[in-house]
């Protein structure tokens, strides 16, 4: 699954062969969970309420990056690597 972001120990994720709704994956300290592309959790836990804001800041910065990726990995396409959050 190939890696779109990482900051400050969370590693985002987002696969090819996925289904709807339009979604990635972000695991922090070996907690995983799955996120829409509006930064709401949906699946899992983070472990971390921080790490969860840290999440829906990150997503509030790059929407539009992430929903064009998305829709590159529907069409098999390489993904973007995203800028982290600093």
């Amino acid at each position: 699954m190939p890696e779109i972001s990482r900051f400050f120990g969370i590693i985002i994720r987002m696969y090819y062969d996925e289904h709807n709704p339009p979604h990635f994956h972000a695991e922090y300290q070996g907690h995983k969970a799955v996120f829409d592309l509006n930064g709401n959790m949906t699946h899992g836990d983070l472990g971390s309420r921080t790490a969860r804001k840290l999440v829906r800041d990150w997503v509030d910065l790059h929407v539009d990056e992430i929903g064009q990726n998305w829709e590159l990995a529907m069409h098999g396409k390489e993904l973007k690597t995203i800028d982290p959050l600093t």
